[in-house]
């Protein structure tokens, strides 16, 4: 098993035995969140956390939480469910991926139609402007509610 597989295994049981919905391990720092949606991820980079390098395991994994990680430069993911785009965009950046689970998109947390951070960086295929446009969405949800 190599190291990346390794560390990948024991943040799944990591994920899973404390009901988180992300953790990032990079050398001896463990980050764990149990907030929903690509809001972990925001907040890393906002924080300017230097995680490249780092591993991660994540309950669902669609096109724009993929972009995040490549931007934050991990070098392996496991998603317990990740959509084709995102598991195309972390083999095209070289991010080495398990996933419990494959479907054809993420979906909206109602179940109709295609996830709003899908929908927001369907078109980008650049990880710093999908950033943007991602922060940019979600501030605009934010000051909506």
């Amino acid at each position: 098993m190599t190291e990346i597989a390794t560390s990948l295994a024991l943040l799944r049981e990591r994920l899973e035995a404390e009901n988180l919905t992300c953790v990032v391990q990079k050398d001896d720092r463990i980050l764990t969140s149990r907030l929903r949606g690509i809001r972990p991820l925001l907040d890393l980079i906002k924080q300017g956390e230097n995680l490249h390098g780092a591993c991660a395991a994540d309950r669902i994994v669609g096109k724009a939480a993929a972009m995040l990680y490549v931007l934050m430069g991990v070098k392996g993911v496991f998603a317990e469910v990740i959509s084709e785009s995102g598991l195309a965009v972390l083999k095209k950046y070289g991010v080495c991926v398990e996933y419990a689970t494959l479907t054809p998109n993420i979906k909206s947390r109602d179940g109709i139609g295609l996830c709003p951070m899908e929908q927001t960086v369907l078109t980008i295929d650049e990880p710093s402007a999908a950033y943007v446009a991602l922060a940019k969405k979600t501030e605009q949800r934010r000051a909506a509610q």
